[in-house]
């Protein structure tokens, strides 16, 4: 269907929608993305972190918290396709960053994949827009470019979101194409949330569905200047001195939480989620707004090159690996119905579960995908009915990472590795820190595992990376 004529059309049914009445029965959804943000980057998950987030651990005093949530990738554009879709990222061909750094120099190539969330894929937000939802996206997209963007795959409006991962600056002037620049010394994360309470104030008459993609705390690392000296004396009073990196393959990770600079824009966020929450309070919305919190992947903590700028410990490694602390993400659900508000979940959920669970809340019939309906969970207390999660990262990775992928099945989880074609086996019961490989005392157990990530990887389109001709190893 030609996306245009798509459009116009669900315009049309939205406005019938909303003259229906359905306003007065909806719930409104505030989805919060933090770019990079680490499962222990977060206080009420790590309450040794060196930075501060009062108001996420209030959220999750009112939410649930849950401490086995994963994102689909360790890495952005997969997970933010997941997010939407409700899709593993090999159905929709998305499986490293946009446009990715596959190397040409390597014993492997990674498979070719898409540079854009198809148009044909149906998001969460083209539904709940026809059922009568504003739709508005304000912050990082990277999922295509010009014809891919926000407002090709259901959203009413878009403030930020176009094709790079990154900010140019995170001061004014942004040199963003959909981003006005605001005044001298303005920073992003303040005007993405000063548009996002501009969205919620004006749609407060009817549903809505606000998608605040928080750029932060994606490099470049650039302080949040009204909270950098608090964590720069911070820094100094602990008596923290530099600690050489451990490593990790290919790759070393930084072993503690101690940047300055990363914490001021931890801070920044924190700050930025409280005024949210707040202006849904003042409004008089939170009784019926649900509001998910989550992170595209693990935090930052290790690179073949320089440091990093957080560490996920005590999970190993972090952002672009398939190790917990590459998809291990924070995750809070907070909204109207909740059966145990401010409770603890350890039950495993991934980013493809938002999809059937906000559709759900919404009442609106889910088309069948990955996700599982989380609102049993949330309004019941009901366990959910699944073992088994995978991660496919067939691609090289400047955190050292190599082509592999990873398969979780109740406590046990297996990483596999096709460069060195090893396969290693977790305890997470037991090793959640993934010290202790049993694969060389457990064989039969670590291949019937990889027997069975082989046929999800089959079911699900999964590709696998191939033997570079042009690879010349070194003498």
């Amino acid at each position: 269907m030609n996306p245009a004529f798509r459009n116009s059309a669900l315009s049309t049914i939205a406005l019938l929608a909303a003259g229906c009445g359905i306003q007065k029965e909806q719930p409104n959804f505030v989805f919060i993305l933090v770019d990079d943000l680490g499962w222990a980057d977060v206080a009420c998950n790590n309450p040794a972190s060196f930075y501060e987030t009062p108001n996420i651990d209030r959220l999750a005093e009112s939410g649930i918290r849950f401490t086995q949530a994963y994102a689909a990738s360790p890495v952005c554009s997969p997970t933010r396709a997941s997010l939407l879709t409700g899709k593993y990222p090999t159905r929709v061909s998305i499986t490293d960053w946009i446009p990715g750094d596959d190397p040409q120099d390597r014993p492997l190539l990674g498979p070719a994949d898409r540079n854009e969330l198809d148009l044909a894929e149906i998001t969460f937000a083209e539904l709940l827009h026809q059922k009568g939802y504003r739709t508005g996206y304000i912050g990082k997209w990277h999922l295509g470019d010009t014809g891919f963007f926000p407002e090709n795959q259901g959203f009413d409006l878009n403030i930020g979101g176009y094709h790079k991962g990154s900010p140019v600056s995170y001061y004014s002037p942004y040199k963003n194409p959909r981003l006005t620049d605001g005044p001298e010394g303005e920073y992003l994360t303040d005007r993405l949330t000063d548009e996002s309470i501009r969205f919620i104030k004006e749609n407060s008459n009817r549903p809505f569905l606000l998608y605040l993609s928080f750029y932060t705390v994606h490099t470049p690392l650039q302080a949040a200047k009204k909270h950098f000296e608090h964590f720069r004396e911070k820094r100094e009073k602990m008596g923290f001195y530099d600690v050489p990196a451990h490593p990790e393959g290919e790759g070393f990770t930084h072993p503690r939480q101690d940047n300055a600079v990363y914490a001021s824009m931890v801070a920044a966020m924190d700050e930025n989620v409280g005024r949210i929450v707040e202006t849904l309070r003042n409004q008089g919305l939170d009784k019926n707004t649900w509001i998910i919190f989550t992170s595209d992947n693990g935090g930052l903590s290790t690179l073949r090159r320089g440091e990093a700028p957080t560490c996920n410990d005590p999970l190993r490694a972090g952002k672009g690996w398939c190790y917990e602390g590459g998809i291990r993400v924070p995750l809070i659900i907070a909204g109207p119905g909740l059966k145990n508000p401010g409770t603890v979940s350890g039950t495993p959920v991934i980013s493809m579960d938002f999809f059937p669970t906000i559709l759900n809340l919404a009442k609106i019939n889910a088309p069948a995908n990955d996700g599982q309906n989380l609102v049993p969970l949330l309004t019941r207390d009901q366990p959910l009915d699944r073992e088994k999660l995978f991660w496919h990262f067939p691609h090289y990775h400047g955190s050292g990472w190599k082509p592999g992928s990873a398969y979780r099945n109740g406590d046990w989880k297996i990483v596999v590795h096709y460069e060195e074609n090893y396969t290693e086996l977790f305890n997470l019961a037991a090793d959640p820190y993934e010290t202790d490989d049993l694969a060389a005392q457990m064989p039969e157990k670590r291949d019937a595992m990889k027997a069975e990530l082989e046929q999800l990887l089959k079911e699900a389109n999964g590709q696998l990376p191939s033997p570079n001709p042009a690879y010349q190893a070194a003498p």
